[in-house]
């Protein structure tokens, strides 16, 4: 057996097992953003109670766009599995 196929073989099984591990960190990442931006926008309101409107429509936007891109990052680990 060559040593290219020995590393063909190798990286065949790491990519079986990358693609789950970056579709998890994709989530947590999400997760993670999304909670900094609703304790942020609370604190903004409770500061600043007359903004609460402006600070929510801020704050559903910008966790439309961070599950937006959590959806993307799954399905490309997804994809690396086919």
């Amino acid at each position: 057996m060559t040593l290219l196929n020995i590393l063909l073989q190798t990286t065949a099984n790491l990519g079986s097992l990358a693609a789950p591990i970056g579709a998890a960190i994709a989530v947590l990442g999400a997760g993670i953003g999304i909670g900094k931006i609703g304790a942020g926008a609370m604190e903004a309101i409770a500061r600043q109670p007359e903004a609460s409107s402006d600070i929510r429509m801020s704050m559903i936007i910008v966790a439309a766009l961070i599950e937006g891109t959590a959806l993307f990052a799954i399905v490309v680990c997804l994809m690396a599995l086919g």
